[in-house]
């Protein structure tokens, strides 16, 4: 029997089979959305690659909210149905999760190369339990992360990305940007998702929007304007950061992921001065040590835990 994992977000799907309590790397592959019109599409496309295996249970990380077994994507109009899963692929067990969900089950087993260690905290700081992910991608949104009794870990969904931003951000975006382009800005998720970046680049520099991998490789070769524009925005994801250490206490790590978030990760030492600058409540950031999540099987990895 076979295992179907998916990992779903705004630009691509990517779909792996497990057998044996593992995945098998050779199944996995990834689709651009762009190129399907349904997830159900992606589906028979990769299954009728796979040569049709026998398909036991289903496991599908989704960036969006998920509700009564059913979902949506917050970046692209494809929606999902458990019980229509399972009538496509005949699976017994069908479950869908929001892919911020899946990271959060994904924290225990990473490591090694999958796992860079940004900021350490001390050795001897008190313990809680907690963690946290945070996504800077296509979207963003977290995931709070609470160890059981007995190994287990249960992993909370979120929709952070749509809250208000906290009023020292926008202060900074104010007086960085101007009265008129700060209106732009107006949730977390459009301030500190790529799209966030992008906007950011075009207010600081007068210039139309460019998407952010043009940015990062700009940053690359160089430029002056996106290196001031990366500056900026990983003191901003430094004080972000700051309100979410205090709003979830995750001393046993808080882990940046996404596309966005590993190209801040060179800028460590302008997102420390802004995590620990302010007094008050400090000696929550200072013994909150900082996490990369580098392993691109990451959320397949958290689907295959969540089904367990």
């Amino acid at each position: 029997m076979a295992i179907l994992l998916g990992d779903v977000g705004g630009t691509n799907a990517r779909l792996a089979i497990a057998r044996g309590g593992s995945i098998d790397r050779d199944t996995v592959t990834r689709f651009r959305g762009d190129d399907y019109a349904t997830f159900d599409d992606v589906v028979r496309q990769f299954l009728q690659e796979q040569d049709q295996p026998r398909i036991s249970a289903v496991c599908v990380a989704v960036a969006g909210p998920v509700s009564g077994g059913r979902a949506r994507l917050t970046n692209r109009d494809w929606d999902f149905d458990q019980d229509r899963l399972a009538r496509l692929t005949d699976a017994d067990q069908v479950r869908l999760i929001n892919d911020l969900t899946a990271l959060g089950y994904a924290t225990p087993s990473l490591g090694g190369d999958g796992l860079a260690v940004l900021r350490h905290a001390p050795a001897d700081r008190a313990r809680n339990g907690q963690a946290l992910v945070v996504n800077l991608g296509t979207g963003f949104n977290v995931c709070a992360v609470r160890s059981l009794p007995g190994g287990a870990i249960t992993a909370m969904e979120a929709e952070e990305g749509h809250t208000h931003l906290p009023a020292n951000i926008y202060l900074r975006l104010l007086d960085a940007v101007g009265p008129e382009a700060v209106k732009g800005f107006i949730s977390t998720e459009e301030a500190f998702a790529g799209r966030g970046l992008s906007r950011l680049h075009a207010a600081l520099t007068g210039t139309p929007p460019v998407r952010s991998e043009q940015i990062d490789a700009a940053s690359d070769a160089g430029d002056a304007a996106a290196n001031a524009t990366y500056d900026l925005f990983a003191d901003l994801v430094g004080l972000l950061c700051r309100e979410l250490a205090l709003r979830f206490m995750p001393l046993e790590g808080l882990f940046l992921a996404g596309s966005v978030g590993r190209s801040i990760a060179d800028r460590m030492d302008l997102f420390n001065a802004s995590f620990l600058a302010q007094p008050y409540m400090r000696h929550i950031p200072e013994n909150t040590p900082i996490f990369l999540i580098r392993d691109d099987m990451a959320a397949l990895q958290g689907c295959l835990a969540a089904l367990a």
